[in-house]
């Protein structure tokens, strides 16, 4: 793994009083050959406004196999106003990719987004300001999506599937954990290098399994709605071959966490098998039915006998592989599933 500070150069400006430096924030960019949605990424973080006080760098996290996004963050550096630190991981795999990143990245508190969503200008100041409020050792915020103009069929349904929204007031009610758009204190992972892990590079769910971890160790979460992220899905994402994939392999979540738990908590497995299995047939059912009277919400309702069918077929073989596949892979087979969180709708329930 290559680590390499491309730098900053300061911009001129007047010189203006300040207050001084609180903390040192690093902003967490992983990316897997997607550099015009990295050079958006990033430069939503340069334009971030309210946080001159505060000490930042902005680290880049390198997927590919080789060192694709450098000249990128080399352009992105001569741009910004604070340090861009470059990472090279060419070991595939998500849980990789962000664990290169907090190896390189040194601040107290770390924040999130993903190369494929964007960030207005007070996002920044919006997540520090819950986090200083309610003492915070993980701040979420809501994400949303913005389908193109041009795919009409499932459109509602793509919207909601690729958005997670949530409570209109700041506070300690967290409906998901997803890793995109979230800030945590250093000190509370269980790991401050490599809290992520790396048997979940290929399927996702590393940050499930993190912020699990965290919240059973007593961590304390809380929601900014006003740290709002926009988020581009790739157009190759925006079918039901990856959408329904995805739903059944979101229903693995609760099933595995237990079955993974020490010791295993087998009466929880197989409620969830039940739980499960009950939402598979009722919900088939009922998508069978509206998709004969091709009602619009067709893809709703597939969706939640999907992600029933997943706690039911949860181990080895029925485990999807979403990330970590290498260039000559992608060449050969449709690119659909990229390097980024993963992705959970909070109006979709499990």
């Amino acid at each position: 793994m290559d680590r390499v500070r491309v730098g900053a150069r300061p911009k001129a400006r007047t010189p203006v009083a300040m207050p001084p430096r609180t903390a040192t924030i690093s902003i967490v960019i992983p990316t897997q050959r997607r550099t015009p949605g990295l050079a958006r990424a990033a430069r939503s973080v340069l334009r971030q406004t309210g946080v001159d006080h505060v000490a930042r760098e902005l680290v880049i996290a390198d997927n590919d196999q080789v060192p694709s996004a450098r000249p990128t963050a080399e352009l992105l550096a001569a741009e910004a106003a604070f340090p861009v630190i470059y990472v090279h991981e060419p070991r595939s795999g998500v849980a990789n990719a962000r664990n290169a990143a907090l190896g390189a990245a040194r601040g107290a508190l770390v924040a999130f987004l993903d190369d494929d969503q964007e960030a207005p200008a007070g996002w920044l100041a919006a997540l520090l300001d819950v986090q200083a409020r309610f003492d915070a050792d993980a701040v979420f915020g809501p994400v949303q999506a913005r389908v193109p103009a041009g795919v009409v069929e499932h459109r509602v349904y793509f919207e909601h599937f690729f958005s997670h929204l949530g409570p209109a007031e700041a506070g300690l009610k967290v409906g998901h954990t997803a890793c995109g758009n979230s800030l945590v204190r250093r000190a509370a992972l269980p790991d401050r290098h490599r809290p992520f892990s790396e048997l979940r590079n290929q399927t996702g769910g590393e940050d499930d399994l993190l912020y699990g971890g965290m919240r059973a160790a007593g961590a304390r979460f809380a929601w900014s709605p006003a740290a709002c992220l926009f988020e581009d899905p790739l157009p190759e994402r925006l079918s039901l071959n990856y959408t329904i994939a995805r739903a059944f392999a979101y229903g693995h979540g609760p099933t595995v966490h237990c079955a993974s738990s020490s010791p295993p908590d087998w009466l929880g497995v197989a409620r969830w098998m039940a739980i499960g299995l009950t939402q598979a047939l009722a919900f088939g059912l009922v998508a069978a039915g509206k998709w004969l009277v091709r009602a619009e919400d067709r893809a709703l309702a597939l969706d939640r006998a999907a992600r029933g069918l997943g706690k039911v077929l949860w181990w080895g073989p029925f485990h999807i592989q979403f990330y970590g596949r290498t260039a000559s892979q992608e060449s050969s087979r449709p690119a659909s599933h990229g390097l980024g969180g993963r992705k959970r709708n909070a109006r979709v329930p499990v």
